[in-house]
């Protein structure tokens, strides 16, 4: 084999070694964009039960115009994709949170936390 015909052979092994690195690389990074979209889904669809319950009348089971008494449903506590729990603090605050079951980005979990109050909706994502 020529010299020539070599070093076609290793450029193209470096060229796939790169192409292999940067599929990794953006795998990685899809993987937890993922698991953040669905630990926010799941703690947005809590925060969407918490007002309804905020906002439903002591008669028809609901908090009327608190949260006192609200707690995540046993179905939602813990899911494939996470854990979840609220804290109910006077007056009228409630503090949704969500945590990743599985760690992703060198072993980090995804820590999503939506605050609520009678008029507001705050969401911070940790990861």
């Amino acid at each position: 084999m020529g010299q020539q015909q070599l070093l076609l052979i290793i450029l193209g092994i470096i060229v796939v070694g790169v192409a292999v690195m940067l599929a990794i690389s953006i795998y990685k990074q899809k993987a937890i964009e993922n698991k953040t979209d669905v630990i926010l889904n799941e703690t947005q669809y809590l925060a969407s039960l918490a007002i309804q319950y905020y906002k439903k009348a002591k008669t028809f089971g609901g908090g009327e115009y608190s949260f006192e008494g609200w707690s995540v449903p046993a179905e939602f506590d813990t899911t494939n994709n996470g854990f979840y729990n609220a804290v109910i603090t006077p007056p009228n605050i409630c503090v949704i949170t969500g945590v990743s079951n599985e760690g992703v980005a060198g072993g980090d979990s995804i820590k999503v936390i939506i605050t609520l109050n009678g008029s507001d909706i705050q969401t911070q994502i940790i990861n």
